[in-house]
């Protein structure tokens, strides 16, 4: 019974000493924080399953390669979750949810878009990813929701009216992070 508590004992307090120093590892993250949490590294972590000998999966949080300019060592909080409309339980992440009225309605809310930057962050980049721009994303969904379906459908935002002054192509341009 000895020999079983030692390496409990040793991984307990390896555990202790990063979170009394602060340093987020996604790989000993429980799956309940895994998502929406960024790593000591600044990268974040993403929530994966895996097929067990067994055939059963399970799940484990494991680091990304997308890293976040502006924060490190962060667990989302609970209220963002909820504010946001995300779900922790989600394997990977995708734009996807953009296309859905009732998130991107819950995303654009002054109590996410206002209060949750972690988020926020991720949601303008992946936006970004179709070409489209989270805050003209969120206007249409406050005021036209369709609207705002079509124009992520359509990868992004489109360009406005040519004047007869310019008539070269117009380019769009997305930001590399979410305005704080």
């Amino acid at each position: 019974m000895a020999l079983f508590r030692f390496p409990l004992l040793l991984f307990l307090s390896s555990l202790l000493l990063r979170v009394a120093l602060c340093e987020i590892d996604c790989e000993e993250l429980p799956k309940d924080v895994c998502a929406f949490s960024i790593a000591a590294s600044g990268k974040r972590c993403l929530l994966e399953t895996y097929a067990r000998g067994d055939g059963k999966v399970e799940y484990q949080c494991r680091t990304s390669e997308v890293i976040v300019e502006t924060m490190a060592d962060y667990i989302e909080t609970d209220q963002c979750v909820k504010a946001c409309g995300v779900d922790r339980n989600s394997v990977g992440i995708s734009s996807d949810a953009l296309l859905e009225p009732h998130f991107t309605a819950k995303l654009c809310s002054p109590p996410c878009y206002q209060k949750c930057p972690n988020i926020i962050d991720l949601y303008f980049n992946l936006a970004a990813g179709e070409g489209a721009f989270l805050p003209d994303l969120c206007d249409a969904a406050r005021t036209n929701p369709h609207r705002s379906l079509i124009q992520l459908m359509s990868s992004g935002a489109a360009p406005g009216p040519i004047t007869s002054g310019d008539l070269s192509t117009p380019s769009i341009v997305a930001p590399a992070s979410a305005p704080m």
